[in-house]
């Protein structure tokens, strides 16, 4: 079966006296059957030619479902006279959300059961859930094409209805006042998909009754509303990428106004919760790796702003959880995670952790009247584990941790971080996992590496049950810890974005080549990974550097940067001008288009890719990975594989339910190894 060439039509798309032609515009219309006849022509190749790995990844599938408890439920956690939890149970795709009165021993009350709701759906999500304060009636939104636009449903948790009355078309994003009655909620533009207005709904009452409470407009700005721990408070928080506002009102008053905490200021981010007579406000203001502040609750303005952990260059302040008798923040220092616990009498200590590289955060303790920290713990090695830490005794409990079903024992695997120096002499941190047994530093290695790199999200490293079907068949894993996350402190992230955005990618090859050079791997057993701005990512890099890497997975990449940065009507285009710049500047326009992946490729040797996306995708529209896909076609000088696999009933995050989406995941790992069984 020979490989879909896509149709040209010549487009032409001119900017600053710039011309460019683009021969794929027209695949930007799902409602084209070409389009879709294309996409189909596409699964189908990709079909054929993985054809002969359909037992493997049958055989893949099972392996890794295997490894998952099915009949598994959460960590209990403690919340106004009830204990809440989710459980699945064997053979079910989704989760079941229960809770019992008082007692962790008492009897259990479905108040969700997903499974039910996605019986004979292709697609079905269950975004937020909210509780009345009287815990008698349950919000919760749904989506069903993967999309994230959200239906509000209301069930009575006394008689187990659901409700005809439904709020359609909305974020799923929703908290309820303190009068059981009013439920406020964020709904997104049409067209853009930005999250932009706040409406008030009376329960009981039809939605087109709805109030406008705030709108949100300035397109770089997205909104949503949220309720502070001790509940007392309603927050709208408006955010872009360097700044925030809030506004805050009693949630005992639901018809009272919105007041403002702190009117915006360019480059100026916070983020506050409630305690006592103060907002307790984590934020940037002189402090690039931010602080912490609290100001009254009755004049909060920046200028009444008082510091309560001061700014330190060395630490990112991460987080903050209040107790009513500790402080205990969320620290990343030298690109690791600490927990430190500041008594509001008594000397600060932090909590030691053995392994050389992992992930730690504060978990959920919504009581204020504890001295029980929950938090979570896992690393490259260790499985996701949920801990009590007894803030008097010192005592910690391991409540839960991960369970591998068959066995699993850490002892097997070596988990390390090593450095990588770039050309401008930054050291890189690399997170390393491989199997002991069948890993020798002798450069003939398959090593996977991975990264994400924009945003400020910091990439740590995180265990995964499903990648020991890739360790134990000789794989090494490695996650690039590359400018652009926040993985060591603020200015890594602002040393890879707008102008500096290059940095992510050089990073990433600086790694790959280390990796090589300490003989980890070579470039004949190298494969790179990433998803939607790690897309980008790997298109970048294996625009530049393709004889690094035999193979590569883009996961719903953003490839298409410039077109899709100068098209205001797309989701989340506004929004990211602070992330990527503004092309309608010339100087971002030069900059960004020497190194859009899309418009980079050229006539050369690529490496073997397999490229993903979603038809519904909200994120990274369908036709940019598409468009890439058919322009590699035509331009590549290779016989490598090139293979795009669409799914037609889901969105950014791939297939919904828990065992589902391991389909795509044995499709990926299917295509590795046997990308490797072709160089043995």
């Amino acid at each position: 079966m020979k490989a879909p060439i896509a149709p040209q039509k010549a487009q032409l798309l001119e900017i600053h006296g710039h011309e460019r032609i683009d021969n794929y515009y027209w695949m930007n219309d799902r409602e084209n059957p070409e389009v879709i006849a294309y996409l189909e022509a596409e699964n189908a190749y990709l079909k054929e030619v993985m054809k002969p790995t359909e037992e493997f990844q049958k055989s893949l599938f099972e392996e890794m479902k295997g490894r998952i408890k099915e009949d598994d439920q959460t960590v209990p956690y403690f919340k106004s006279g009830y204990f809440w939890y989710v459980r699945y149970e064997k053979g079910g795709e989704y989760p079941i959300y229960c809770r019992k009165k008082e007692s962790k021993d008492g009897p259990e009350e479905i108040i969700l059961d997903v499974n039910q709701l996605a019986e004979g759906k292709s697609y079905y999500q269950v975004g937020g859930t909210s509780t009345t304060p009287d815990q008698k009636i349950l919000a919760f939104a749904s989506d069903e094409v993967g999309r994230r636009i959200y239906t509000i449903w209301f069930k009575n948790l006394e008689t187990g209805e659901i409700y005809s009355e439904f709020i359609p078309e909305i974020t799923g994003n929703l908290v309820w006042a303190a009068d059981n009655q009013t439920l406020f909620y964020s709904k997104q533009d049409p067209e853009t998909l930005r999250s932009y207005r706040i409406y008030k709904h009376k329960l009981g009452t039809d939605v087109s009754a709805d109030e406008l409470i705030f709108e949100e407009t300035d397109e770089e700005f997205s909104c949503m509303v949220h309720k502070s721990k001790t509940e007392e408070y309603l927050f709208i928080h408006s955010e872009s990428t360097i700044s925030s506002e809030m506004r805050f009102l009693k949630s005992d008053q639901p018809t009272g106004e919105f007041q403002i905490l702190q009117e915006r200021i360019p480059f100026l981010e916070y983020a506050a919760d409630h305690f006592g007579e103060f907002f307790w406000i984590r934020t940037n203001e002189n402090a690039q790796n931010f602080k912490l502040v609290k100001t009254p609750v009755s004049a909060p303005k920046k200028e009444n702003w008082t510091d309560v952990i001061e700014h330190r260059p060395e630490v990112l302040l991460e987080d903050f959880d209040l107790f009513s008798r500790y402080l205990v923040t969320q620290e990343r220092i030298n690109g690791l995670t600490k927990i430190q616990i500041k008594p509001w009498e008594g000397e600060s200590f932090t909590l030691k952790f053995d392994d050389e590289t992992y992930t730690a955060w504060i978990s959920t303790n919504p009581e204020f009247d504890t001295d029980i920290l929950r938090f979570g713990y896992n690393s490259l090695v260790t499985p996701s584990s949920v801990f009590d830490f007894d803030l008097i005794s010192g005592e910690k409990t391991l409540l839960k941790q991960q369970e591998v079903i068959g066995g699993y024992d850490h002892s097997l695997y070596h988990s390390e971080r090593i450095w990588a120096t770039s050309a401008d002499g930054t050291q890189v941190p690399i997170s390393l996992v491989y199997k002991k047994s069948l890993f020798a530093k002798n450069g003939q290695c398959p090593l996977l590496l991975y990264s994400y790199g924009s945003y400020g999200y910091s990439m740590d490293a995180y265990f995964s049950s499903n990648r020991l079907s890739l360790l134990d068949r000789g794989f090494a894993f490695a996650i690039a810890h590359i400018r652009g996350g926040e993985d060591l402190g603020r200015h890594w992230y602002e040393q890879g974005k707008m102008l500096n955005k290059r940095n992510t990618f050089t990073d990433f090859i600086t790694c790959a080549e280390h990796l090589i050079a300490e003989k980890y791997t070579s470039p004949a057993h190298l494969y790179a990974m990433g998803g939607s701005a790690g897309g980008l990512l790997v298109g970048a890099v294996i625009n530049m550097r393709p004889e690094l890497f035999n193979g590569a997975i883009a996961n719903v990449p953003f490839v298409d940067v410039v077109t899709t940065m100068l098209d205001e009507s797309i989701p989340l285009t506004t929004g990211e001008f602070q992330e990527w710049g503004n092309p309608k500047d010339l100087e971002y326009y030069d900059y960004m288009l020497s190194y859009s992946p899309y418009d980079n490729v050229e006539a050369k040797v690529y490496p073997n890719l397999l490229v993903t996306s979603g038809l519904h995708d909200s994120q990274v529209q369908y036709w940019e990975p598409t468009k890439w896909v058919a322009k590699l076609r035509e331009m590549k000088t290779d016989q490598n594989l090139l293979l795009l696999d669409t799914n037609m009933d889901a969105g950014h995050g791939g297939a919904s339910g828990r065992f589902n989406a391991l389909k795509e995941l044995a499709l990926e790992y299917a295509f590795l190894l046997m990308l490797e069984e072709k160089r043995a």
